[in-house]
């Protein structure tokens, strides 16, 4: 059974998901994945030596999140321009030609938003968060035809640096604001790390939801968010993070391995399943 070694770096991860979903990918496409976690301040190295290490012990590619998704895109080669004007890559295969930077959470996104909500446009939306995974979020708004994406972050000039590049790319009225924009938004997409394991709260205060509407948490670890929670509590459509994690998961083992496993509901089902996982 061919063998692909692959990876996670970040600063938070050691509840991730992710070494179970790559493995069970493999095991389903015959092929023998190891998925290791790389934390680099644990490891006492910046990330730029983990990502070069990573490299040099032979591993076909690794996934980066917070907080390195846009401190990596200066030590890739990023072919795609939309990829390159989104600013942030969240996966990395090690080529013949160099490290090759992509954005899966973007397509990923795309792809759970249109699982939920089929061809409905989202409308104007709040997104909270303008790091990592709030540009690819924000990018794909556009790509689905967001009428209106308001920019909340509490960095004003992360946000407005967003705001720019999306202004650019055209295609929706874009602006930053406030936590209170919230209230008038059809839907408010949750981008920060608030929710994680680690990372207690939501960014939103209580009774801020509009009633009615969608919302979109990226937290996946756990699922049941107190974002989620005030959500639901205001009659939102809720998807959650998990959905962005499973798409984002088969988009980059797609790219690190060239294959995409045939039946993605078995897959689903044994990443809910303890034995499954361990059997795989």
């Amino acid at each position: 059974m061919p063998e692909v070694c692959l990876g996670l770096i970040g600063d938070n991860i050691r509840a991730s998901r992710s070494p179970d979903l790559h493995r069970l990918a493999g095991a389903m496409c015959g092929l023998k994945v190891s998925y290791d976690l790389f934390i680099p301040p644990a490891m006492g190295l910046p990330f730029e030596a983990v990502l070069d290490a990573c490299r040099d012990d032979g591993l076909a590619g690794v996934n980066v999140t917070l907080p390195y998704k846009e401190r990596v895109v200066p030590l890739v080669r990023v072919d795609d321009p939309a990829i390159a004007r989104i600013g942030s890559v969240n996966t990395v295969c090690f080529t013949g030609d160099g490290a090759r930077g992509f954005n899966t959470d973007h397509s990923g996104f795309v792809a759970a938003y249109r699982g939920a909500y089929g061809g409905a446009a989202p409308g104007r939306v709040a997104l909270i968060g303008a790091g990592g995974v709030g540009r690819a979020i924000g990018f794909a708004l556009l790509a689905l035809g967001a009428a209106e994406v308001i920019l909340i972050d509490s960095d004003p000039v992360r946000a407005a640096h967003l705001a720019a590049a999306m202004a650019d790319a055209g295609g929706a009225r874009i602006r930053t604001a406030g936590i209170e924009a919230v209230a008038g938004s059809d839907g408010v997409v949750n981008a920060t790390p608030l929710g994680m394991v680690g990372y207690p709260g939501s960014p939103v205060p209580d009774g801020a939801f509009a009633k009615g509407g969608w919302a979109f948490d990226a937290v996946y670890t756990p699922v049941l968010t107190p974002f989620r929670a005030q959500a639901l509590a205001a009659g939102a459509r809720f998807l959650s993070g998990w959905e962005l994690f499973f798409h984002q998961g088969i988009d980059a083992f797609g790219l690190f391995t060239g294959r995409r496993p045939a039946d993605l509901m078995r897959l689903r089902i044994a990443l809910e399943d303890p034995g499954l996982r361990a059997a795989g």
